[in-house]
């Protein structure tokens, strides 16, 4: 059947990310492959200490990147968008969204980039004997009650951006189980909210608060459950042109560390991935559970409720980029116009020519905190040594190292101390558009092989689409493992690189000296206010 009349036919299905930087719509085929794409760019903002998205740049990305894959259908195949057969939206993971009865947002979004619920999570961490980051959503409704804020009474439902956003289009308050195990932990033999936890949180903060926590989390749902439908309004909402019809089946929507899992097909025990972008996170499902808690490892689920070892770090490409638009500033000045991937390409093929150690240099990323390495504000630092080898290639290699400096710290735990076991990591992300260089430097980090798959850069929008796809394509007592391997993944084309062993021992090199670099960072944060 020719993609024209599988579109008319609603053969598809739609997968929607709100990323930090973009949000990105990929429409798919009955097969998962791709035929159409729109994105939006946008920025949060630093608003009173507070980095935030407004409600109404939501609703402007939602539209946008929808218009612009509508539009890109139009184009390409001539037919204009008016159903789809099941969609799914994805976002960055955790955050702050409370709402009163009045269904009115009760202060401003708090992304997963903000650090000011840390006291909180220690206090949870200690209290339920679980790590609780800083950045999850129980965390920040601790600190709230903890500083006594007024909007804390008046709360009647919490969520995260993809939840709001399709409560906004179903008017159903659910979430996927990945996504729910960042804002509360969660049992994996249940897959419910933990009891005991629930009770200790609510004993806690008796008398503070009039309600209980499991009162205004949303409900939990695993991949392949009905999540309810596009409502009239929510039709509107998605699509103003009044083009797309309502009644539209929605799956369980999912954080971004899920949709990575999906994209790059590691849900399985023993796989895992890693997603390189504005942040970096690495996540590897667990045969067992760790031994203790550590503050460097969040444990959250798959979307079918496993156990996942997450290092999650707020910093990745962003210094990274900013170096590379230097240089194109440079060449610009020098009236040569470098089209962006081949500048990222040239800088990142130059830093194979680097020592494996990076000649002595280092840098931190920190554009913002980095609770992995304990540094509590945005400090980008690059700092060498007299007698460093201090060339084009060391530098570009040292920064793409301190790309993966801060989640090698916390690999490590897992790798090394905790003994867990790999049999395959899928890289996907920004960092890895340009073809080996990434790829072999997060190989030689957690000195395993490292698999990216050609569909990578589709990333977390394309395995929402899939998550849609699988619930209403799901065959009787078919697991999503099995449908990511049987119907997604087989014949699918991917390059694997095995660590080099003088990278590795380069790198081991590299981060001696960034962990043994760090109160430089901390004292740049104290000293330059």
């Amino acid at each position: 059947m020719e993609i024209k009349t599988l579109i008319e036919q609603g053969k598809t299905a739609l997968g929607i990310e709100f990323g930090s930087t973009r949000i990105k719509a990929v429409l798919v085929d009955e097969n998962n492959t791709p035929i159409a794409s729109g994105s939006h760019e946008w920025e949060n903002r630093h608003i009173g200490n507070i980095w935030s998205y407004s409600l109404e740049d939501i609703e402007t990305g939602l539209q946008e990147s929808y218009k612009n894959m509508a539009e890109d259908v139009k184009k390409k195949y001539g037919v204009t968008l008016t159903t789809i057969g099941a969609i799914g939206f994805s976002a960055m993971m955790h955050g702050y969204m409370v709402f009163d009865r009045n269904d009115r947002l009760l202060v401003p979004f708090r992304t997963w980039r903000n650090n000011t619920a840390a006291y909180a999570g220690d206090r949870l961490t200690e209290l339920f004997g679980y790590h609780i980051p800083a950045r999850w959503s129980i965390a920040h409704l601790y600190q709230a009650i903890l500083d006594g804020e007024e909007h804390v009474k008046d709360i009647v439902f919490q969520t995260t951006l993809e939840g709001y956003v399709h409560w906004r289009l179903t008017g159903r308050k659910v979430i996927g189980i990945g996504e729910a195990s960042g804002m509360f932990p969660v049992d994996p033999v249940t897959k419910q909210y933990n009891r005991k936890m629930l009770a200790q949180f609510n004993e806690l903060v008796k008398g503070k608060v009039p309600f209980k926590v499991e009162d205004i989390l949303p409900e939990i749902l695993v991949a392949g459950e009905d999540a309810g439908r596009l409502t009239p309004e929510g039709a509107k909402l998605l699509d103003p042109s009044g083009n797309l019809k309502y009644g539209i089946p929605l799956c369980p929507p999912e954080g971004d560390a899920g949709t990575g899992m999906v994209a790059t097909n590691a849900i399985k025990k023993r796989t895992g991935n890693v997603s390189a972008g504005t942040s970096v996170f690495a996540m590897i499902v667990l045969e067992k559970e760790l031994s203790k808690p550590y503050p460097e490892i969040d444990l959250v689920t798959t979307p079918v409720g496993d156990l996942v070892g997450m290092v999650h770090c707020n910093n990745c490409t962003s210094d990274l980029n900013g170096w590379v638009n230097l240089f194109g500033e440079f060449a610009a000045l020098l009236g040569v116009d470098i089209p962006k991937w081949k500048l990222y390409d040239t800088l990142y093929f130059a830093s194979e020519a680097g020592d494996k150690d990076c000649g002595g240099l280092l840098s931190y990323n920190y554009v913002s905190n980095e609770h992995v390495t304990n540094v509590d504000h945005g400090r980008p630092l690059f700092v060498r040594k007299a007698d460093s080898a201090f060339n084009l290639a060391n530098f570009m290699r040292t920064h793409l190292y301190s790309a993966f400096g801060a989640l090698k710290v916390g690999c490590d735990i897992m790798l090394k101390e905790e003994g867990v076991k790999l049999d395959r990591i899928t890289g996907h992300g920004g960092l890895f558009k340009t073809e080996r260089v990434g790829q072999s430097y997060l190989a030689a980090a957690i000195n395993a092989p490292v698999t990216v798959m050609k569909t990578a850069g589709e990333g977390g929008a394309w395995g929402m689409a899939i998550l849609a796809n699988y619930m209403i394509e799901k065959r009787k007592g078919e697991t999503l493992e099995d449908y990511l391997e049987e119907r997604v993944f087989k014949g699918q084309e991917g390059v694997t690189l095995a660590p080099d062993p003088a990278d590795v021992a380069g790198f081991e090199e590299f981060a001696d000296r960034y962990v043994e670099g760090l109160p430089i960072v901390r004292e740049a944060v104290h000293s330059l206010k």
